[in-house]
């Protein structure tokens, strides 16, 4: 389900309820820009990113290097039609990992 304005979807409200439209505000200058501008409000918060999420976000490595002939062999693979999921590894994976973070967290508490 996509929420938001479609067009297909879009449907005028009746005359009755329509409201006319706002007038246009008038040409400021430049004084009352500035004026509006200084009056902004101080940020509330301030927000840190750590060096984890930073490399995270970044790809993972530090050196920024990957496998780029294992890519090219899985890419192919995939392309030619021959590519294998191994289920079973992957369902070891997710059991080792749940694993790993249900015991952290009980470590934390």
């Amino acid at each position: 389900m996509k929420i938001g304005n479609s067009p297909e979807g879009a449907a005028s409200p009746p005359k009755a309820e329509q409201r006319p439209a706002a007038r246009k505000p008038e040409a400021t200058t430049t004084t009352d820009s500035v004026r509006q501008t200084a009056a902004a409000p101080a940020p509330s918060t301030r927000v840190a990113i750590s060096s984890t999420a930073k490399l995270a976000a970044s790809g993972g490595s530090d050196d920024g290097s990957f496998d780029a002939a294992k890519v090219q062999r899985i890419s192919r693979a995939i392309s030619e039609g021959k590519f294998t999921i191994n289920a079973n590894a992957i369902a070891d994976k997710l059991v080792s990992n749940a694993q790993e973070l249900l015991s952290s967290k009980a470590n934390k508490h």
